[in-house]
């Protein structure tokens, strides 16, 4: 942050530790997939010495995405902590997947961390989702700074990507996005591309070469500081513009020149507290180089300019009943207040537990209250227990290094909390505190899964337990109706890594088949039915007749019984066995095997007999007169109506507009929401949004979102209905 050459005390292969807040750092990096986040967090653990080649540790295993599913996918699936060491600060690292389906991933990292590095790619560009997750972290003040990759790229343009990066997260205040580096470019090659092998600082006016694989300084010549007299203009103004002391900007306007102690004070007071938004550019380091090209100057951003967890707000707390508590500080003397960020399970460890401490320290053997968490209709109870914590440990790569304590501000790794899932607080037990959760998106893509031996039979309701204790963003679903299992995922990738976790992790192998929505059946008029069940066959017979009218009813009207028997021609004692049966009937379908809703059961007549009349007679009675009247009359199906409301860009509302028209969508309504957005509201059939989730990412390239209720049942289109009940026979 002071652009002062550095080298860090931290050695390869120790976990840092921190003994105060004011010593802690914590750091979410945000981009799209292959925006090089990954390759950033490792150039960083290069550079302060946190291990001893690129991507390695002591033990030759990777330091970031060395599960074996990310391997095999080639791109970040988790959330990934990686704790390094700076000049005594303990900076941890929050690598966060950039696909969208693992937006769960990236939540939990903004939970856990004080500040945010947006990594965009000079290649490709600022996605429209990192435009969205940028806005959240506004709502919150929660301070960001950009680093530009991928400048070796032929069509990289550091200039031009600053540029956007203004016009995309500075709004109406392009001064408040401002580069603190200009990149040094060297000879350009044979392809006519200069390769950048430095930084220019532009408030010391120093350089920074990296050209012999070790960053060394130096003054610039006379051609370069030419270079950067505009940029460092324009940064100082936005800078003084930030400023608590007013006078600055008068005496920069006389003339004056302002100390450059001043000015970074200035800078570090305006970026911790989220008004201003420094941009740097970064590049792994050459073969057999310890520093990468803009790490050690980044390092210094994040010690110098991020503010302490002392300095964040911690979420609101409750006590597990609902009352309210005082407000938590960042004080390790405090009340215990962690939260579970992060579930995961190791094979020889067991189920592993990423906490944020809030206030408090933990520490092994501590018996702590385990609180949590609303998702009980997602398929995750609700916990009020307590538990011991066994042991502590810092992640690094595949290791869990010891901890004997976690202060608060740090993060650390619990094992065998074996009821603690992600979004559980833990606090002392005689004093149980739950923390506000933290928003989470609803998963919209459902996924029919059933087990694919028997022996993946007995396992996979285990399985399934595990699997969505570790994700709050997967909701398990078992659908009485369809007779289904149904995983609701973000997308197909989020589904791909969980039925890979149920293969790898728990030894569950299991079919996908295709989602079926909750059907129902409806009379398409009035109609009457007789149900004759009368047997004799030696000893106690059975004997029952009654006689039905049913009408159809409006939507949402259910299954009504009215009994209009007169004189006694059906016994009082055997109405509610008539109506049993009818309603059982209808509960199995009476066409195609989906519920009967919406009509009205009269009882007319029936008759009796003294001895062979019983309860279960007149149940089958009741039941065969509702499948007589079925066969006089046209049976209609019916199909789940959802309100659909769709958040999009302006530019994307045609499009939105036209696709849930070809989805045979009614369009109520469309309202702004907020700058650029719209709001578009709809009723679309179920049956044919079960991809939308997937579909709408496409059509707005990553940057709608939408969400979903049902609403009601209506009459499918007759063609379709026809379709529907020959897939159901051929099925069958």
């Amino acid at each position: 942050m002071s652009e002062k050459s550095s080298t860090n005390p931290g050695a390869a292969g120790r976990a840092p530790a921190a003994d105060r807040p004011a010593a802690l750092r914590n750091v979410v990096l945000v981009g799209h997939s292959g925006s090089g986040k990954t390759t950033l967090v490792e150039a960083l653990a290069l550079a302060s010495g946190a291990v001893n080649r690129a991507g390695r540790v002591e033990d030759g295993g990777c330091l970031s995405d060395y599960d074996e599913i990310e391997h095999r996918q080639q791109r970040s699936v988790q959330l990934s902590l990686v704790p390094v060491d700076w000049g005594g600060i303990k900076i941890n690292l929050l690598d966060t997947p950039g696909y969208a389906d693992f937006v769960g991933e990236l939540r939990a990292g903004l939970r856990a961390a004080d500040a945010a590095l947006f990594v965009v790619s000079a290649a490709d560009g600022v996605a429209g989702a990192t435009r969205m997750v940028w806005d959240e972290c506004a709502a919150v003040g929660m301070p960001r700074a950009l680093v530009v990759t991928h400048l070796e790229a032929a069509r990289a343009d550091f200039d031009e990507m600053t540029r956007r990066c203004a016009v995309t997260f500075g709004g109406d205040d392009l001064d408040a996005v401002l580069p603190l580096y200009l990149p040094l470019y060297g000879p350009a090659g044979a392809d006519g591309h200069a390769p950048v092998n430095g930084l220019i600082g532009l408030l010391s006016q120093r350089v920074f070469d990296y050209s012999s694989g070790e960053r060394t300084e130096r003054a610039p010549t006379d051609e370069e500081l030419p270079l950067i007299e505009a940029a460092r203009n324009r940064l100082i103004e936005g800078i003084i513009a930030e400023s608590e002391d007013e006078s600055l900007m008068d005496r920069y306007l006389a003339g004056e020149e302002i100390e450059l102690k001043t000015l970074v004070g200035d800078l570090e007071t305006a970026v911790a507290r989220g008004s201003f938004h420094p941009v740097l550019a970064a590049a792994p380091a050459m073969e057999g180089a310890r520093q990468g090209l803009g790490t050690v100057e980044l390092l210094e951003l994040i010690t110098g300019g991020f503010p302490t967890p002392a300095e964040r707000e911690a979420p609101a707390v409750t006590s597990p009943d609902g009352a309210p508590r005082p407000g938590l500080g960042c004080d390790p003397e405090g009340p215990l207040a962690a939260e579970v960020v992060k579930t995961s399970s190791d094979p020889y460890v067991g189920r592993l537990s990423l906490v944020r401490v809030f206030s408090g320290t933990l520490r092994p053997d501590d018996t702590v209250h385990v609180s949590g968490h609303g998702l009980e209709d997602r398929g995750h109870e609700d916990h009020d227990v307590d538990e011991r914590v066994s042991a502590l440990s810092a992640p690094f790569g595949k290791q869990q290094r010891p901890l004997t304590r976690a202060i608060a501000g740090d993060l650390a790794c619990v094992a065998k909390l074996t009821r603690a899932e992600t979004g559980d607080t833990l606090s002392g037990k005689d004093a149980p505190l739950l923390m506000e959760p933290w928003a989470m998106p609803d998963p919209l893509l459902p996924v029919a899964i059933r087990a694919h031996s028997k022996a993946d039979e007995d396992k996979l309701s285990q399985g399934l337990a595990r699997l969505v204790a570790e994700d709050p963003t997967m909701c398990l679903e078992h659908n009485q109706d369809t007779r289904q299992v149904v995983l609701w995922c973000m997308g197909e990738a989020h589904a791909d890594v969980a039925l890979e976790r149920l293969r790898s992790r728990y030894g569950v192998q299991v079919d996908t088949v295709d989602h079926r929505v909750a059907l129902r059946e409806t009379f398409g008029g009035p109609a009457a039915g007789r149900g004759r069940h009368v047997k004799q066959s030696g000893g106690h017979g059975q004997f029952a007749i009654c006689e039905i009218q049913v009408e159809p009813l409006p939507g949402g009207s259910g299954i009504e019984f009215v009994d209009k028997v007169v004189g006694g021609a059906v016994p009082r004692q055997f109405i509610p066995s008539v109506e049993k049966g009818v309603r059982a009937q209808a509960a199995r379908g009476i066409a195609t095997g989906h519920p009967l809703v919406d009509v009205r059961v009269t009882l007319l007549d029936g008759k009796s007999h003294s001895v062979d009349s019983s309860d279960a007679a007149f149940q089958t009675a009741g039941a065969l007169a509702l499948r007589e009247a079925a066969a006089q009359t046209t049976i209609d199906l019916l199909e789940p109506v959802a309100e659909v409301r769709v958040l999009v860009p302006d530019e994307y509302v045609g499009p939105v507009l036209s696709d849930l028209s070809g989805r045979r969508g009614r369009v109520v309504g469309t309202e702004q929401s907020g700058f650029g957005r719209t709001l578009v509201r709809a009723e679309v059939p179920e049956i044919e949004i079960g991809r939308y989730a997937v579909d709408l990412r496409s059509l707005s390239h990553g940057t709608g979102r939408f969400g979903r209720g049902y609403l009601r049942h209506e009459p499918m289109p007759g063609q379709l209905a026809a379709r529907m009940r020959a897939e159901e026979t051929v099925t069958a």
